[in-house]
């Protein structure tokens, strides 16, 4: 059975799709705001992975309700959580299996129980989150074991997370994104396998 998890190219969906592997024939599935946008080194960590990569663009429409909600709200969860959810809708209508890297202690994006099943009755389909589970400090490890891992600082990591994109679209809206997101916000890209 297939599975699409949602991919942005960091070491907790690498490792959460590592994780289904054995049980599913996994696709990779990376989200975009624009077809401009690049994400060949995202496509590129997938190939490492040795799985399936697909690319998917949003509709306008998700960009601008994320924007609206993050200039509502002040910070950015309620609409990285939005787009995630929108994500996960997406992936629904072409997998019975969604997954994603959500792990223990993430705040965003995250969906509370009530949310997830919700998901899961609305659209037919099951949602796994392989790394529930797992604190941070876990994932590291066992990403540190398998993965060969790039640090960088969001918005110069090319990689699929969604934040960089919800900043461009504030700065096109002439609003300064530093008022919203903290300074320093480390991402990750898978650069190649170990062992």
């Amino acid at each position: 059975m297939k599975v699409g998890v949602l991919f942005s190219g960091g070491k907790d969906s690498a490792i959460a799709a590592l994780l289904l592997a054995p049980h599913y024939e996994v696709e990779l599935n990376t989200f975009a705001f624009s077809e401009e946008r690049d994400l060949g080194a995202v496509e590129t960590a997938g190939a490492v992975l040795g799985l399936p990569w697909k690319r998917r663009t949003f509709p306008n429409r998700v960009l601008e309700a994320a924007l609206d909600r993050l200039i509502a709200d002040g910070y950015p969860n309620g609409a990285i959580n939005l787009v995630h959810r929108a994500a996960l809708e997406d992936l629904a209508r072409t997998y019975g299996v969604l997954g994603d890297g959500t792990r223990f202690d993430d705040r965003v994006p995250m969906l509370d129980p009530g949310e997830a099943r919700s998901l899961m009755d609305r659209c037919g389909c099951s949602y796994v989150r392989p790394l529930l589970g797992f604190p941070r400090a876990e994932v590291d490890r066992l990403a540190e074991r398998h993965l060969e891992i790039e640090r960088g600082e969001t918005g110069r990591m090319p990689n699929g997370d969604y934040e960089d994109e919800l900043r461009a679209g504030l700065r096109r809206r002439g609003i300064d994104p530093a008022s919203f997101f903290p300074p320093v916000h480390e991402q990750t890209l898978v650069r190649g396998r170990l062992g």
